[in-house]
């Protein structure tokens, strides 16, 4: 495999069209597309419009049906390629999930009306439930040392929107909590996974 191109972006350009063009020029036939979930839009879209079609790879964080494939378009975005880590809340093999339940009980109560097919709030709520268990894992010392000790010694934590066989776990020498994904495909209404689980991991130095 050879890379024949590899531009960057600002977040504060207002589009990043001549860098698709460039990218479109370049002969790629597969795109790994590393963009914030506005660019992630835009990118999708555009890509339809000039009638680019290379292997279109996404970064995780912007694998959100609500906030980024709705926008583009759902048919400009099937096929798109990603690796997750949430359940995806519009997929109905979740419905009687328990921990999709819970979540969604969550949401009705105190974020009625909020897109629920926006990824990002999934993302908020396991993040506050992680805090909530280094917090726990405190006990009565509340201390920045002690907070700090705890989130690096979280042992594999199971949470009800994340995907099966995936936890948070962290180390002294490992701040990284996910080093789990799952690939997924979206067909064009949901992210359907393939394949297994897969595991990796980063060691602070």
């Amino acid at each position: 495999m050879k890379v024949v191109a590899d531009l960057s972006y600002e977040s504060a350009e207002p589009t990043i069209y001549s860098e698709l063009a460039n990218l479109q020029a370049s002969g790629a036939d597969i795109f790994f597309d590393v963009t914030s979930a506005k660019f992630a839009a835009q990118t999708i879209k555009r890509t339809a419009e000039i009638g680019w079609k290379p292997l279109h790879i996404l970064n995780s964080v912007s694998a959100s049906i609500g906030s980024v494939f709705t926008p583009a378009g759902l048919e400009n975005s099937a096929g798109i390629l990603s690796a997750i880590y949430l359940k995806d809340a519009t997929d109905p093999i979740w419905k009687d999930d328990a921990g999709f339940q819970e979540w969604s009980g969550f949401m009705d109560k105190y974020m009625a009306g909020i897109d629920k097919s926006n990824g990002f709030t999934i993302y908020g709520y396991v993040a506050a439930q992680t805090l909530i268990q280094i917090l726990k894992q405190c006990g009565d010392d509340l201390s920045r040392e002690n907070v700090m000790r705890q989130a690096a010694s979280l042992d594999r934590l199971a949470l009800g929107m994340l995907l099966p066989g995936i936890t948070i776990s962290t180390s002294p020498t490992d701040y990284a909590p996910l080093k789990q994904l799952q690939m997924v495909r979206f067909d064009g209404q949901h992210l359907v996974a393939f394949g297994p689980v897969m595991s990796g991991g980063m060691s602070r130095n």
